[in-house]
C-alpha cells in the first residue's frame, strides 16, 4: 500500500517507554535538549506523521531508521519536530522597552549596532527587533542575526508570512508601516515587508555545538530556549553565547529562566535581563 493511503487509513503506533527513553537520548545528544516525562504526547504526535510517512510499525523501527546514518535529512527532520515551538511579535514586551531606553544612551558610531536572535524559531523576535529599530532609531546603522536549530522554521522566517493572531502584540502603526495585510484565502495572515526582511540574516546554529564565526555582538536574546536544557548544558550553552558578548553587551533570556548558578560573568539588571562583566 502507498504511503500516502497508508497514512489515510491507519493511526500512528503506540509509543512505549522504552522508545521514549530512546528519542530523549537522541534529541539530548543531537541539540542539548533534556526531554522531561511529561513530553512523551508530543513525542508521539509530533513523530507519529513520519513512522506513518516511512510504513513503519514502530516508533523504535523509526529511531533505527534515524540512528542508521543513511538518511541525515530525516535526522534533520526529527530535530525540527522536536525543537520547534510556537511564539508570536514583541513577546515579553518589557524587553523591547528596556533595550529601546538602553539605546537612547548607547554610545553612536560608525559601526553597526549588532543584534543576535539566537533561538530565533519562525523570526517573529527577530523582525519585532528590526521594526523597533526602524522606527526608533532611524538613521542608525544595525545588522540582525536569527538562529534557530531547525531548518524548516528558518525557512518559514526567511519568508517572513504569518497567521494575523502572532502579530496581536504589533503596534498598528507598525502594522501599517512594515506589513501587508493577506487578501482573499489569505486574509487572515500577514507578510512582513521585503525590505525589513532583507535586513534580517537568518542562520542555522546548533547552541549546543561551538559556534561558527558570527562575530561579536551587543545585544543576544536567548529567551525560553535554557528551559530545555539540564544544568551543565545550561552553562556550556551560556558560555559560548558570552564569548560573542562583549564586556557591557547585554544579554536576554526568558522570564521562566534564570542564570543563578549558571554564570558568574553577568549582572542582573532587570528580570531575565543581564549585563556581561
Amino acid at each position: 500500500m502507498p504511503n500516502t493511503a497508508r497514512e489515510l487509513l491507519s493511526a500512528p503506533p503506540p509509543l512505549s517507554d522504552q522508545e521514549f527513553a530512546h528519542f530523549q537520548r537522541f534529541i539530548f545528544e543531537a541539540a542539548g535538549i533534556t526531554l522531561a516525562g511529561s513530553k512523551k504526547l508530543l513525542v508521539s504526535s509530533r513523530l507519529g506523521s513520519r513512522v506513518q510517512h516511512h510504513g513503519l510499525d514502530s516508533y523504535w523501527q523509526y529511531f533505527q531508521l534515524l540512528n542508521s546514518g543513511e538518511s541525515p535529512a530525516e535526522v534533520q527532520w526529527a530535530i525540527d519536530l522536536l525543537t520547534t515551538n510556537e511564539t508570536y511579535f514583541f513577546r515579553e514586551p518589557r524587553h523591547f522597552e528596556f533595550m529601546e531606553q538602553q539605546l537612547a544612551d548607547w554610545p553612536a558610531r560608525q559601526q553597526p549596532l549588532r543584534i543576535w536572535s539566537a533561538a530565533g524559531s519562525t523570526g517573529e523576535e527577530a523582525y519585532s527587533l528590526a521594526m523597533m529599530l526602524e522606527d526608533r532609531f532611524p538613521g542608525r546603522p544595525w545588522e540582525i542575526v536569527a538562529s534557530d536549530i531547525s531548518a524548516r522554521v528558518l525557512d518559514r522566517a526567511r519568508a517572513g508570512h504569518y497567521p494575523m493572531e502572532r502579530a496581536r502584540h504589533v503596534p498598528k502603526a507598525y502594522l501599517q508601516r512594515f506589513c501587508l495585510k493577506g487578501t482573499g484565502k489569505l486574509e487572515d495572515t500577514l507578510l512582513v515587508d521585503r525590505n525589513l526582511r532583507s535586513k534580517v540574516s537568518f542562520l542555522q546554529i546548533n547552541l549546543n555545538e561551538r559556534l561558527p564565526a558570527i562575530g561579536s555582538f551587543d545585544f543576544v536574546f536567548l529567551r525560553n530556549v535554557l528551559i530545555y536544557f539540564n544544568q551543565q548544558t545550561k552553562r556550556e550553552v551560556i558560555a559560548r553565547v558570552l564569548s560573542v558578548l562583549p564586556r557591557g553587551g547585554l544579554l536576554f533570556i526568558g522570564h521562566s529562566e534564570t542564570l543563578n548558578g549558571i554564570s558568574d560573568a553577568v549582572k542582573s539588571l532587570a528580570p531575565a535581563i543581564y549585563r556581561k562583566l
